[in-house]
């Protein structure tokens, strides 16, 4: 077991500590924790695949634990978001959101009974970025009126890239839907 894939590792262990600080409202200093544990996993998230290119650490079980992991995070965050109170997270954007994420994920099963991997791409890895930028400061629940205004602007970039990225997996691998007779 390689350094990144211990990174992956730990960030999936992090997700259910972030979902209890999330969720328990009555520990002190909740979102100071969740947030803190949310950030640590995104930065595990980018020191995995850094230093599994700069090593030559690429394994079958990071192409397939990285990736899943993100989706985890990200999306265990956006339900959390729906079950408080004074979220700003509208409902249908979770919706899309993680329906996007099971319709990539059942396209790169397809993919794989045919043999063909299906890399992340650039609009997939800006996705995540945004997705994770946005809840950071969702966590956080800053009050001031322009947090407000970045929290909408990150929801609605976060959706549209959903959208740009799930709209570019399947363009460019849309021969692996194709049956071959």
């Amino acid at each position: 077991m390689n350094v990144p894939n211990r990174l992956t590792i730990l960030r999936v262990i992090m997700i259910p500590l972030f979902v209890v600080a999330m969720l328990w409202e009555t520990l002190p200093y909740s979102d100071y924790i969740a947030g803190g544990l949310f950030i640590a996993a995104c930065v595990t998230d980018f020191f995995d695949g850094y230093l599994a290119r700069k090593y030559n650490q690429v394994t079958t079980f990071g192409k397939f634990m990285d990736p899943l992991a993100d989706k985890l995070l990200v999306c265990a965050a956006l339900i959390c978001f729906l079950a408080e109170a004074n979220s700003e997270m509208p409902a249908w954007v979770v919706i899309i959101i993680i329906s996007r994420e099971f319709i990539i994920s059942g396209f790169r099963l397809v993919a794989a009974e045919k043999n063909v991997t299906i890399a992340a791409s650039y609009w997939g890895k800006v996705k995540t970025c945004a997705q994770m930028a946005m809840s950071i400061l969702l966590i956080f629940n800053f009050q001031h009126p322009v947090f407000r205004i970045i929290d909408n602007v990150l929801i609605y970039a976060a959706v549209i890239l959903t959208v740009i990225s799930l709209i570019d997996y399947i363009y460019k691998n849309r021969n692996v839907m194709k049956d071959v007779k």
